[in-house]
């Protein structure tokens, strides 16, 4: 399906994005490395977009649907324990989550493409995406028009999964990764001190009070057949043994597996705060700091995704999930929140784990993972 040229140069690129990692909405270099392999292999590039963001088109001239694939750019804020000759040459930013492999991956597919646009009709898009690691940069994209001019009709993206055998394919129809809400809630209290509590109202009972309520979310409102949970990543307050601080801090996480699950955990959020704090003389802020809606795979493109995949042999392990791989979020999930499409799984092998510093995407992954992607743009483009 690719030469080895072809992949050759995916696996020097994807240690070239490994070497030089960068930070969300910072993958300036990232970028132009992108748009200018783009430009060699004759796609029409727009640089610039959601701030780093790179789309390339290949209008084959010839009438035809509107599809685009999606791969993400940016690294995270960890230190690199690897030891391999492509380690990040940045301290404290590293490739932890494989995002150097999908862009290497996307390339590499673009490349192929490209060679057999004469069989194809239609018009493709790729869509190289800045910020995945909690910058929204999907919702960007989708507000600065990468699918709109002309309208895609249908979009793919894939991840690749450790634990999972390396080069499997696997897809889920419907929800396929979890949501992502993130809440710091700031109670306010009155400052007392610790031999007089009841002149004080303590932020430290009313946050814990809080904290124990929410649970009551998970197991009384939300469905026991829906996925969900609640987890509180941080509480601060006081400093001093005997002053009852008048303020607490609380960081909220929400995970959920569909808009229902999420509507029974993020939705009634606010209302058990707002009746713990009255019920206690304290109020509160809040500032929801982060929403990535559960990722939902549209079952037709799901199965179309798994046969396509088969047809063409792009792996000897090829199967449909009827389980979630991952309560993890992803942002792609804005793009399938406008448009149907599938967002697909490549196992990566026996390796660390995302967001691990021991983490390496694996390069054996790219001619399967590339594979789907040319597969289905030489059927969904396919010439008649």
């Amino acid at each position: 399906m690719f030469t080895n040229s072809q992949l050759e140069t995916a696996r020097s690129l994807r240690h070239h994005f490994h070497q030089h990692p960068e930070l969300k909405f910072e993958e300036t270099q990232t970028a132009k490395v992108v748009a200018e392999r783009l430009r060699e292999l004759g796609y029409q590039v727009t640089e610039g977009i959601a701030e780093t963001g790179v789309l390339a088109e290949l209008d084959t001239g010839r009438p035809g649907p509107v599809i685009a694939f999606r791969a993400d750019m940016d690294a995270l804020p960890i230190d690199e324990a690897n030891t391999f000759s492509h380690c990040s040459t940045k301290r404290g930013l590293m490739h932890a989550c494989g995002h150097d492999g999908h862009t290497a991956t996307l390339l590499l597919a673009a490349e192929a493409i490209m060679e057999q646009r004469g069989t194809l009709s239609g018009h493709l898009k790729l869509i190289f995406q800045p910020a995945e690691e909690g910058g929204n940069g999907a919702a960007r994209m989708i507000e600065e028009g990468v699918l709109e001019n002309p309208k895609v009709s249908a979009i793919f993206g894939y991840h690749n999964r450790p634990n999972f055998p390396a080069g499997q394919v696997f897809v889920k129809p419907g929800p396929a990764m979890g949501g992502n809400d993130t809440f710091r809630v700031t109670v306010e209290g009155k400052t007392g001190h610790a031999a007089m509590p009841h002149l004080a109202v303590d932020a430290i009972y009313v946050g814990t009070s809080i904290i124990q309520q929410l649970q009551g979310l998970v197991a009384r409102h939300k469905s026991p057949l829906e996925a969900g949970v609640i987890t509180i990543a941080a509480f601060h307050a006081g400093d001093a043994a005997n002053i009852i601080p008048g303020e607490a801090e609380i960081l909220i996480n929400i995970r959920s597996d569909r808009t229902s699950s999420r509507d029974a955990l993020a939705g009634q959020l606010e209302q058990v705060i707002s009746g713990v704090c009255s019920a206690h003389g304290a109020s509160y802020r809040m500032a929801h700091e982060l929403e990535i809606p559960p990722l939902l795979n549209d079952a037709e493109w799901s199965d179309k995704v798994f046969e396509i995949a088969r047809h063409h042999q792009v792996s000897v392990d090829i199967k449909k999930l009827d389980y979630m791989p991952t309560m993890g979020a992803e942002d792609f999930a804005f793009y399938l929140r406008e448009i149907p499409g599938c967002f697909f799984f490549v196992g990566n092998g026996d390796s660390a784990y995302l967001h691990n510093e021991h983490y390496d995407f694996n390069d054996d992954i790219l001619p399967v993972a590339g594979g789907v992607f040319l597969s289905l743009a030489k059927d969904l483009l396919a010439r008649d």
